[in-house]
């Protein structure tokens, strides 16, 4: 594994490289590769390396990038998530990807989790090249995850959220360090995922890289961030990972986003919450379904199939 980084935006994204042991995939046009990073508010070092690692074993490069201004990358405000500028991290981390020796361009798989899981469904919709992508538990919809908090935590709550926005977007106007609020927090906090599982659920697999902590304007941007509106721009495979007690990413609108995808959609269904896919028992099952996928859909023939229809 080694530490390498790419610009996004004029600053350094810092990121991972795995390279694939020699395997069938590894061709006269190169190696597939996997772009990877995190969901709301994550880090590279929580949680993402036994997927990476899995890849790399079923002989796929793997390339595991920080957003700016999270964990080792640069970037200023420290903490802002921002799903624009997300979805611009990726476009550069694909770009840094297929200009590396040794890796075939034109077999450059998406991997996404949770918030990071729409982002590489959007991100794909506007690239063509892409040859699939992996949505892990993915919050897809912003305007129906904010009628579930409404549902769950009331209108009060729903208040409180805005005002620590307002006050948030306030400081940035004046040049002000942002107002953090917790990324995960107990049931009726002001965080950005505050089921009965998110304190629990996230501190089993968060890395001394994550911070718990948020610029607080992005609570107002959450319902326009609407992936499933541009899915079915998708052209290549995608695996769909839906946890049934999911409540954070509901299982419904995971669904919506098969339909839409069609054909190209390959779905999985968990008995599990939004963080269990992360750890045991259910990672290993989890990372099978993945590696299987890829592995299926990043053979030269495949693309070549896919590339042709």
């Amino acid at each position: 594994m080694n530490e390498v980084e790419f610009i996004s935006g004029g600053q350094r994204c810092a990121a991972w490289y795995l390279r694939g042991v020699d395997s069938e995939l590894d061709v006269g046009r190169g190696r597939p590769c996997v772009v990877m990073a995190h969901g709301f508010g994550g880090t590279r070092d929580s949680g993402l390396l036994p997927f990476a690692r899995a890849f790399a074993d079923a002989g796929i490069d793997v390339l595991v990038f920080d957003y700016r201004g999270f964990g080792d990358s640069a970037g200023t405000p420290r903490q802002l998530v921002s799903f624009r500028r997300h979805r611009r991290d990726y476009a550069a981390a694909i770009e840094f990807a297929r200009a590396l020796d040794g890796i075939d361009p034109d077999r450059i798989a998406l991997w996404g989790t949770s918030y990071g899981g729409g982002h590489v469904l959007a991100v794909a919709a506007h690239d063509p090249r892409i040859a699939a992508v992996v949505a892990q538990v993915a919050a897809v919809d912003g305007m129906a995850s904010l009628a579930g908090t409404v549902k769950a935590n009331g209108l009060g709550f729903v208040l409180k959220v805005n005002v620590a926005a307002l006050r948030d977007l306030a400081r940035s106007l004046t040049g002000r360090p942002p107002l953090l609020v917790p990324v995960v927090g107990p049931p009726g906090s002001v965080a950005a995922m505050n089921s009965p599982d998110a304190v629990s659920g996230m501190r089993a697999f968060a890395g001394p890289m994550w911070r718990n902590e948020f610029a607080a304007r992005e609570l107002l941007a959450i319902p326009l961030n609407r992936p499933i509106t541009k899915v079915g721009r998708v052209k290549c495979p995608v695996l769909l990972q839906i946890g049934e007690h999911d409540a954070v990413a509901p299982q419904a609108t995971l669904e919506r986003v098969a339909r839409r995808v069609g054909s190209r959609a390959e779905v999985c269904r968990y008995p599990v919450g939004h963080f269990d896919v992360y750890v045991e028992p259910w990672l290993t099952p989890n990372v099978n379904d993945q590696v299987a996928f890829l592995r299926k859909h990043l053979t030269p023939t495949a693309v070549g199939t896919a590339e042709m229809q």
